[in-house]
């Protein structure tokens, strides 16, 4: 069975355009309350959590009222972080979750993104068989057994003390000035409220949702106007937060930007001298750079490499028993708190180490010299495959020749947007530049072909 409605992060695209689109949504929540439902011992319920997307409102409704035609009760948190939703699917013992959330992307996109029982995200292989439902036609409830649906008014505050718990116990952010950016998206309320009540000074950005003006010049895809409200304000550090906060990138005193690279090799050498990284590893992906594997290999820590995508990650953790892990974008696992990528709890994770070590951000946020990485895209219409091309071949070819020894080079489809992804490694700047180049060249020339 295929995936086509299916990326490496839910369902995904501009909302009224298939697939997203509110009859998609019906359909596709009528099949998964078929494929729960059918579950011996389901409880028959689904909890529904959204970001601040215009459309959210559309999809959180058309989900409904599938999955109640197929006799599944729907609980709606209404906007909460993704990972609350991975919180609370397990926590109020239903069979699924579901987040209506196109993460980092602009308004104009939505998304669909399933957890299951347990509080993970649904496998490869779940995802065919869904689609499989969704192509072959739900079958419905009779009368007497259509769901019920209903607003869960603390799921919010469920979620806040859970992140509030994972700090350690004792600890305080008193004395702490904390820039956070929250996108105008789903953790507007849940963030500040968070930090201000372990202590911090909060400065926050990025709260005032109105539909349309998620991830809009703020967030972890634009950090810089967290950097520049920290030095306006003389803060200690910013956390940017992307639209359904499952990602974190951090700003020092000094308004530098530090990528999850970073994040994950301070907590990784560190839990490491506490002797509580799992498995002697760091989980990431194949995006994350050759200077973490080189710092993280010289403590005896070893790297181990995914797929790009969160998802991916987490499976790779939970089968070799590994409790850390992430992606360069900021997305940071930590299994023992959390079953997904939670920008928060990672944010807490740092500040902690910041009041333990005494030492400013811009000193623990320095954990290693990265090897420049040039990363550019190019864009592609549906239907074409560009890197099936011989020119582009060749490049590649000729760009991995050129590189060998020195670098390395990744070239991928986006799991989320119509795009080719260019990505090259090297310690000599001038080859970088000229690999990519001629890569992007290739590609958008057999796109315009």
């Amino acid at each position: 069975m295929g995936r086509d409605l299916f990326g490496t992060d839910g369902i995904r695209g501009e909302a009224n355009i298939y697939p997203m689109t509110a009859e998609m949504a019906l359909r596709l929540g009528a099949a998964v309350g078929n494929f729960f439902g059918s579950v011996k011992g389901s409880s028959r319920r689904v909890v529904i959590g959204k970001d601040t997307r215009q459309s959210g409102y559309m999809f959180e409704y058309a989900l409904t009222a599938g999955l109640c035609a197929a006799g599944m009760d729907v609980l709606l948190l209404g906007p909460v972080p993704t990972p609350a939703v991975g919180i609370l699917t397990p926590s109020m013992r239903a069979d699924l979750g579901v987040m209506v959330s196109a993460s980092h992307n602009n308004f104009r996109d939505n998304g669909i993104k399933f957890f299951g029982p347990d509080g993970y995200k649904l496998s490869d292989d779940v995802e065919a068989e869904i689609e499989g439902l969704v192509e072959k036609g739900a079958t419905l409830s009779p009368a007497q057994s259509i769901g019920k649906a209903q607003r869960i008014d603390d799921g919010l505050f469920r979620y806040v003390e859970r992140v509030k718990s994972t700090f350690p116990s004792g600890m305080r952010l008193d004395g702490l000035k904390v820039v956070v950016d929250c996108a105008n998206g789903a953790a507007y309320k849940s963030a500040p409220e968070v930090l201000w009540e372990l202590g911090a000074e909060v400065i926050p950005v990025g709260v005032n949702p109105n539909g349309q003006n998620i991830n809009e010049d703020c967030g972890s895809t634009h950090p810089r106007l967290a950097a520049e409200t920290v030095l306006e304000h003389g803060a200690d550090i910013g956390l940017c937060l992307d639209g359904d906060a499952d990602r974190l990138i951090l700003i020092d005193e000094q308004g530098q930007i530090a990528d999850g690279d970073q994040l994950m090799g301070l907590l990784a050498s560190s839990w490491a001298q506490e002797q509580r990284l799992s498995g002697g590893a760091l989980v990431a992906t194949q995006m994350s750079n050759l200077g973490l594997e080189r710092f993280l290999n010289a403590r005896d820590i070893s790297l181990e490499r995914t797929k790009v995508g969160d998802r991916y990650v987490v499976e790779r953790m939970r089968q070799g028993g590994f409790n850390l892990g992430g992606e360069q974008s900021g997305h940071i696992v930590m299994t023992d708190f959390s079953t997904t990528g939670d920008g928060l709890m990672a944010g807490l994770q740092f500040m902690s180490q910041l009041i333990q070590s005494g030492r400013p951000a811009s000193e623990a946020l320095s954990v290693f010299e990265q090897i420049p990485q040039l990363l550019k895209n190019v864009r592609y219409a549906a239907g074409q495959a560009p890197l099936e091309k011989e020119e582009v071949q060749a490049a590649i070819k000729s760009a991995e020749q050129q590189l060998s020894g020195s670098g390395r080079l990744l070239i991928r489809k986006s799991g989320t947007e119509p795009l080719i992804r260019v990505m090259a490694e090297c310690e000599n700047d001038d080859v970088l530049t000229r690999v990519v180049d001629d890569v992007v060249q290739a590609v958008s020339r057999a796109c315009a072909a």
